[in-house]
């Protein structure tokens, strides 16, 4: 690889996947293409500059900007509106623009260039009325698949890729799947090589959470910063849970998987952290009261909002077999090292996370 395009490039993943790939690709140019709309985003320009990243000012919906960004081997498709609730208050124009006629147009310049694409696609293309359908027990302060129970494309280990797939699933789910369908027949019409990761939670530092993504970081702020927290829907009990992923582990697996293409451009991969690395907002409660010896009133709203699940844990088994990959970032390691960032560098980031 000679020449790599990050786009969303500021963002949390992107700006994360652009240092890595220039700290293990040196002689490479890895160009980070971002518009800076998220609130943030601007605090990842000086760590590419000081990791030997090229930032481009520029927007995934004008192919103007993508062909200013210039020649890839590799782009990363790591731009998105990333919120499951965008569209259901207003227009969603913004959504549908980003992530299905940007991620277009992100092909066409990979298709022109002959660049191999992975695809940052999310577990939310699953419908949310077969989630919440899910033979789910409360133990323990969280949600839990029975383990005497099993269905098509879930179990115990969660769920996998051939989860049934007819229902709703939020515009944002939505633009994520079409995307997919669009990228299949790249690959059929084209040859376009595309990796497609469907990836629940990720988080780590240089996150800038907010409440419908990246609560992880989030909750540990508020915690430390101070601000108000709620446990929303399902009866307001905080027993939801998720699985979560450190963005350094996802690098790893994405760094396999551009080193070998044709062995992983076919399909869709789930992507998480698994049962073993899960939580529930209770457990993730008591997890930022250890780190930060500060106990917060959490408010509680029984209503269930639109898109909102009780319960996703990616099952891994396919791209784990393929790979050999496996998380190697526990819960309790995650959250420390996002505490520890959070404290260092509370300067720059309070105003933002507060």
């Amino acid at each position: 690889m000679t020449r790599i395009l990050v786009t969303g490039g500021a963002g949390f993943v992107g700006s994360n996947m652009a240092e890595r790939f220039k700290r293990d690709f040196p002689a490479a140019q890895v160009v980070a293409l971002d518009n800076l709309k998220r609130r943030g985003s601007e605090l990842a320009l000086e760590r590419l500059r000081a990791a030997g990243v090229e930032f481009v000012h520029g927007d995934i919906r004008c192919p103007e900007d993508l062909a200013e960004a210039g020649a890839c081997d590799l782009l990363i498709e790591c731009s998105a509106e990333p919120s499951v609730h965008a569209g259901y208050d207003g227009s969603p124009a913004y959504l549908v623009n980003t992530n299905l006629m940007g991620t277009i147009n992100c092909l066409e310049h990979a298709r022109r260039h002959g660049a191999v694409v992975v695809f940052l696609s999310t577990s939310r293309v699953y419908p949310i009325a077969g989630l919440r359908a899910l033979p789910l027990e409360e133990r323990d302060g969280r949600l839990e698949i029975n383990a005497t129970c099993r269905g098509q494309g879930w179990s115990a280990a969660g769920i996998a890729e051939d989860f049934p797939l007819m229902g709703a699933r939020s515009l944002y789910g939505a633009t994520k799947l079409a995307s997919e369908l669009v990228i299949e027949e790249y690959r059929a019409m084209y040859g376009l090589r595309a990796v497609v990761n469907r990836c629940g939670v990720l988080t780590g530092p240089w996150q800038m959470g907010k409440v419908d993504q990246g609560f992880v970081v989030l909750w540990m702020a508020r915690h430390l910063f101070g601000g108000a927290l709620s446990y929303m829907g399902f009866g307001g009990r905080g027993t939801q849970v998720r699985d979560i992923l450190h963005v350094d582990d996802l690098y790893r697996l994405v760094s396999k998987q551009v080193a070998a293409p044709e062995r992983y451009a076919q399909g869709v991969y789930n992507v998480g952290g698994g049962a073993k690395v899960s939580v529930s907002l209770r457990e993730l409660t008591a997890h930022c009261q250890r780190l930060t010896g500060r106990a917060l009133e959490i408010h509680t709203v029984a209503e269930t909002r639109d898109a909102d699940i009780p319960y996703f844990v990616a099952d891994s088994s396919l791209v784990q077999s393929l790979s050999g990959w496996q998380p190697n970032r526990s819960v309790e390691d995650i959250l420390e090292e996002i505490h520890l960032w959070l404290m260092t560098h509370r300067d720059q980031l309070e105003a933002v996370l507060s």
